[in-house]
């Protein structure tokens, strides 16, 4: 990458290949240039071949190859690792299969000039999902209602995976010791900031499944968010408040 933003969006992919190019396209369009970073787990499919083609193309594109299929957490705080030793002052995750809007992304950056983090609401001031089944929308409306009882977060979306964080923020997390994977990776990430007095924020945005690929949810990922919450209020002393607030 020899181009370089004060932005960084990060896509971590897996079986991403038929959504990755027009993704590129449309990110890398944007006005107000952003710099992408696609981090992919070794994806069978060739993703990461792709990316590299994308990437030697563009010089605002780079390519972060991992050899296992780790999960998302740990593929995002690789990405976020690379991002921070690059400096870039606004790291924002989206996910590979056109479920987050790119033209999001400016709204984003306007919103974190007056917060450390910005998380983008499927639920504030209505519901705004597109292609779910009934049963789905209630997991993750139930899902939201249950991190906010047990932590105290008083966030709409405390799963959602469209965010953007300062820099100055993100870099006061200890990345290696970040665990968790699937939504309670990002219950984790906003919880670590929000009990330490950092300024987060939430903005509307229009959630729409994919129609392309496979879903990477499972039973497995939702257990993990069930248990995560309860870890997250002992460490936060049993408070359901920050400790903390910063200027």
């Amino acid at each position: 990458m020899q181009s370089q933003s004060n932005a960084l969006i990060i896509v971590p992919t897996y079986n991403e290949r038929e959504n990755l190019r027009p993704l590129v396209a449309r990110v890398l369009a944007l006005p107000g240039p952003v710099d992408l970073l696609v981090v992919d787990d070794n994806s069978p499919d060739g993703t990461g071949a792709l990316a590299d083609e994308l990437a030697d193309a563009n010089p605002r594109l780079a390519v972060l190859h991992r050899c296992d299929k780790d999960g998302l957490g740990r593929a995002y705080c690789a990405g976020f690792s690379w991002a921070l030793r690059r400096h870039y002052d606004f790291i924002l995750e989206m996910d590979g299969d056109f479920s987050h809007n790119p033209d999001d992304i400016p709204r984003f950056l306007k919103a974190a000039n007056d917060a450390d983090l910005v998380l983008g609401s499927r639920y504030v001031n209505g519901i705004r999902v597109i292609n779910w089944p009934l049963g789905r929308l209630m997991l993750s409306l139930g899902a939201a209602r249950y991190v906010r009882m047990v932590t105290g977060m008083p966030f709409s979306d405390p799963t959602s995976g469209f965010k953007c964080f300062r820099r100055e923020a993100l870099a006061t997390i200890d990345l290696d010791a970040v665990r968790s994977n699937g939504y309670s990776f990002q219950i984790e990430m906003t919880h670590k900031l929000w009990r330490t007095g950092f300024r987060v924020t939430e903005i509307p945005i229009t959630f729409t499944d994919r129609f392309q690929g496979t879903s990477k949810m499972s039973h497995g990922i939702v257990r993990e968010a069930l248990m995560m919450v309860w870890r997250l209020w002992i460490q936060n002393g049993l408070r359901r408040r920050p400790t903390s607030r910063r200027p």
